[in-house]
């Protein structure tokens, strides 16, 4: 099912995300399908999305799905960074569409979070991925890109894709 997109300033986006328990498996298929749902609605609109985090839809669970090459669905990630080198990016969100935000984030990462299975998995990201995988994570800790801004000069409106029928 298609759900809301919770926009900059809903107070629901600050708020930390609890982590998914055993109780919770069963509704696991259930919030992958509205997240998968509401990605795919958001890409018809804006032409853009390349994953969401259940935050933003209203789900304060520790839960992130990305749409690239095929399904990911992350269960209670965790991150760590194998360095310190950074680098600046415009970063956009689903939750601000329109506007991109130049902020500083970590090259390399290290992501470790259990599938939709209950496998535990481990990967290490870098580059556009790396980047991708902090912005969703920020989300389950209740940050948003506009809260990592470099300066208060580093706000940026875009000009996307509207499809409104």
């Amino acid at each position: 099912m298609i759900r809301e997109i919770l926009l900059l300033g809903n107070e629901e986006l600050y708020k930390p995300s609890e982590p998914v328990t055993a109780e919770d498996l069963s509704s696991l298929a259930e919030w992958t399908r509205d997240l998968h749902d509401t990605l795919l609605d958001y890409r018809a609109k804006y032409g853009a999305g390349r994953a969401v985090a259940a935050p933003q839809i209203g789900l304060r669970k520790r839960l992130i799905y990305m749409l690239l090459d095929r399904p990911y669905v992350l269960v209670n990630p965790r991150l760590s960074f194998p360095d310190g080198e950074t680098v600046e990016l415009l970063d956009d969100c689903m939750s601000f569409p329109g506007l991109a935000v130049r902020v500083r984030r970590y090259k390399r990462c290290l992501l470790e979070y259990t599938d939709e299975l209950g496998a535990e998995r481990r990967i290490e990201l870098s580059g556009d991925l790396a980047e991708l995988v902090q912005h969703e994570y920020d989300h389950l800790d209740g940050i948003l890109a506009t809260m990592r801004a470099v300066d208060e000069k580093s706000f940026y409106m875009l000009q996307l894709k509207r499809d409104f029928d």
